[in-house]
């Protein structure tokens, strides 16, 4: 399937948003994109939010129509991930997949924490840059499960099927032969990243262990099943406490299911200028072992 980007207005705006399209048709990366790239369920799609060495936190939007990425917002102001030394932004082509949910309702019987609501993270460990709502094809190498502000927050651990060490990387255990410390780097980085804005150290289930392949892709099929349970009614899109868009063009027995798409027209604009703090090193003395 072939992909691509709408954008609307100017990075690093409020109003910034990357639809992405199948076709020249507005899709949604929640919903309308399929996990599985492949027949044999071995190769997944994954969109990518926020491109390596990259500080804007994007994300896809769950709120609004066709669920465009967006830059999260705190406060009423653009959100950024500090750098935390030796790191530079986000250390690996991070984003989600597709056709999942981290159901808030369910809490997990080993991590003991309820999930956080959104599709599943994934860290794209590859050597090509990619852009903002890129969607790659990747295999699933392994899985990590943060616990961020008592909810569960899994990272899968993915690579780019065309990267040149993908068919050396198979499991976790081979992350760790053929890119050594990126494990380790990632754990920290996790840990760390909230720190410059005042939040505690975050912590891992597991003890901080990347769990295997096996173990992530039952995550990941259960997250698939979450995500089937809330597009089909059998989950609440509405509650108390959020309010999901399950607007869709590919599951017609979904409540959310439409032909009418009324997205913007393409009014890309140069990217806005960041304030030059955003480019400052954290030095966090946890991150030392």
């Amino acid at each position: 399937m072939s992909y691509g980007t709408r954008l609307i207005g100017a990075p690093n705006t409020l109003d910034h948003r990357v639809f992405i399209e199948k076709d020249g048709q507005v899709v949604s990366p929640f919903h309308d994109i399929p996990l599985f790239a492949d027949e044999g369920k071995t190769v997944l799609n994954f969109v990518v939010e926020v491109p390596r060495w990259t500080n804007a936190k994007m994300e896809i939007s769950k709120e609004e129509a066709y669920n465009p990425i967006k830059q999260d917002i705190k406060k009423g102001k653009l959100r950024f991930v500090r750098n935390c030394f030796p790191h530079h932004g986000y250390i690996w082509n991070y984003g989600a997949f597709p056709q999942t949910w981290e159901d808030p309702t369910q809490i997990h019987p080993e991590t003991k924490a309820a999930g956080d609501n959104d599709p599943l993270d994934v860290c794209e460990i590859g050597e090509q840059v990619g852009y903002v709502g890129q969607v790659k094809q990747v295999k699933v190498l392994g899985i990590m499960a943060l616990l961020d502000e008592g909810e569960t927050d899994w990272k899968i651990i993915v690579v780019d099927v065309n990267d040149p060490l993908a068919s050396k990387l198979n499991d976790v255990e081979d992350v760790e032969r053929h890119l050594p410390g990126l494990i380790r780097a990632t754990n920290e980085w996790f840990r760390i990243y909230k720190i410059p804005d005042g939040k505690p150290e975050n912590v891992f289930a597991f003890s901080g262990e990347a769990k295997s392949k096996k173990y992530a892709v039952e995550i990941i099929h259960e997250c698939h099943e979450a995500w089937r349970r809330l597009i089909s009614g059998e989950s609440p899109a509405k509650t108390k406490d959020y309010d999901l868009c399950i607007a869709n063009q590919s599951v017609e027995s979904s409540p959310g299911y439409t032909t009418v798409v009324n997205a913007p027209a393409d009014s890309r604009k140069p990217a806005a200028p960041i304030d030059a703090s955003i480019s400052k090193s954290f030095f966090i003395s946890s991150a030392a072992v």
